[in-house]
């Protein structure tokens, strides 16, 4: 009989943590299981947070994982309420195994944090959304994987909000699981550029028999260093003046790792930040509405002008 799957997940951790260049046939026979099964173990680890990716072989982004089982109180509460909003439970497949998850961590507490875990039962869910759809993704992580391993060319009919479905031939650097979805890192010929897909947006893949030399200076740690979420670019400096509400969105919370918020009189602020292009953050701004004035670059602020004139226009004639 073989290992449950709360068990092989623990497994396969544990092999990303002591070995390297792992692909899914190695797993999948350690484990005893189909490729298949590890694709769908993989999207299960990387939904739950852990940051793993394909570079010649599954690797973690970091070694942090759950300590020795001293938790305090606060940890441990912290710990269950992580898996109690994890995606993992929205689809109910694996609901019996969070349960076992939960029953053997209180079952290794010290008796005096277990009882005062008793009077604390009523921590919120967070519903954490999940875009990534795991069948979608099966479908095509095999022949992406040995692609990448390879240094394999491949040709993508991909689908995209801006340009709908277009072919192109790209070069494969590396998969990553970033926000909530899975994400192929390429060079893409189409556009001349390295471009992120997102894995259930492929609508046909082709693996083509011509190679490719991966560039040193690309690597899956430092690829998205600049991003404001998935999307890269030649970083830019990006100047927001706030007021308001949208002021206190950004006294309360941190959005990226480079922002530096300047206190203005009466009581707006100013937002910098260095981004890998502004697709991304140009949205975030748009969300704020009026309480949120661009000062820089002169492109973002000139679309954005331009988008609400566009968007004033579109209401005018629907009165």
């Amino acid at each position: 009989m073989g290992m449950s799957k709360y068990d092989r997940l623990l497994h396969i951790l544990n092999l990303l943590r002591c070995r390297r260049n792992l692909n899914a046939g190695r797993l999948a026979s350690e484990c005893g299981v189909t490729e298949r099964s590890i694709y769908r173990d993989i999207v299960a680890l990387s939904e739950a947070n852990i940051p793993i990716y394909y570079d010649n072989g599954y690797k973690l982004a970091s070694d942090s994982f759950l300590p020795p089982l001293n938790f305090d109180l606060d940890e441990f509460l912290c710990l269950r309420l992580a898996l109690d909003s994890s995606p993992l439970n929205q689809t109910g497949v694996h609901a019996q195994t969070i349960k076992k998850i939960k029953a053997k961590l209180e079952a290794c507490l010290p008796e005096s944090i277990r009882k005062q875990s008793r009077f604390q039962r009523s921590a919120t869910r967070v519903q954490i959304p999940v875009t990534s759809e795991p069948d979608a993704i099966a479908a095509v992580y095999g022949d992406l994987e040995n692609a990448v391993r390879k240094e394999t060319c491949i040709r993508l009919r991909y689908e995209s909000i801006p340009s709908g479905v277009t072919e192109r031939v790209v070069e494969p650097y590396f998969i990553v699981f970033r926000g909530r979805s899975f994400y192929l890192v390429a060079f893409c010929r189409l556009r001349n550029e390295f471009r992120t897909f997102r894995l259930d947006r492929i609508r046909e893949l082709e693996i083509l028999k011509e190679g490719f030399t991966k560039r040193d200076d690309i690597d899956a740690e430092s690829y998205f260093n600049h991003s404001w979420e998935v999307f890269g670019g030649d970083p830019v400096e990006v100047v927001v003046r706030l007021k308001g509400k949208a002021a206190q969105v950004v006294r309360l919370e941190t959005h990226h790792e480079n922002e530096t918020i300047m206190e203005l009189v009466g009581g707006e602020v100013e937002y910098r930040v260095i981004t890998g292009g502004t697709e991304e953050i140009e949205r975030w701004i748009l969300g704020l509405g009026d309480e949120a004035v661009v000062l820089a670059p002169p492109q973002l602020r000139n679309r954005i002008r331009g988008i609400a004139k566009r968007l004033t226009s579109a209401y005018r004639r629907s009165d």
